[in-house]
């Protein structure tokens, strides 16, 4: 993994969540040249921005508060960073609120998806790493029914470059 990330531009998306945040942290210990670190909440951002500069005080970062279903917000980052790597953890993941809020979920879960992976492959993106779910194998909820959906996107955009930009899932 240090070959992977270390010397590279790495943007995490739902940094202040608590698979992004464990991300976050595993990542600063890699050496990234970079990490752009990306929410849309607040304090959990806020948080997670504190603990890797007490962490990992060397590793430049930035702390982006951004929704990942805003796609031009999406672009203009992605075009402005440049991201070599991005993990893309930003998603609804808790089934219950989901059921109860299924337009919420399939926005964030599938729209935001198509528009972290657009913009990284638009940005040239070495790689795109999906953080997904075992509740997307024959799915029986609207949140494992989107993650599947936006799991079948990104292998998909796979399969047409390559090349170019890879698409990974991890579950």
């Amino acid at each position: 993994m240090r070959a992977f990330i270390a010397g590279r531009r790495i943007l995490v998306t739902g940094a202040g969540g608590s698979i992004g945040g464990e991300l976050v942290r595993q990542i600063a210990a890699l050496a990234p040249a970079e990490a752009v670190l990306l929410d849309n909440s607040e304090y959990a951002l806020y948080q997670i921005d504190l603990e890797a500069q007490r962490r990992s005080a060397d590793v430049p970062r930035r702390a982006v508060l951004m929704d990942v279903r805003d796609g031009d917000q999406v672009r203009a980052l992605f075009a402005a960073e440049r991201p070599e790597i991005v993990f893309h953890a930003a998603a609804f993941k808790h089934v219950p609120l989901v059921e109860m809020n299924p337009a919420a979920g399939v926005s964030v879960n599938v729209t935001g998806t198509v528009n972290v992976a657009d913009a990284a492959r638009a940005a040239g993106a070495a790689a795109m790493v999906l953080i997904s779910t075992d509740k997307a194998v024959n799915p029986s909820s609207v949140m494992g029914a989107a993650k599947r959906v936006a799991e079948m996107y990104c292998q998909a955009l796979d399969r047409e470059s390559p090349s170019g930009t890879r698409f990974v899932t991890v579950r």
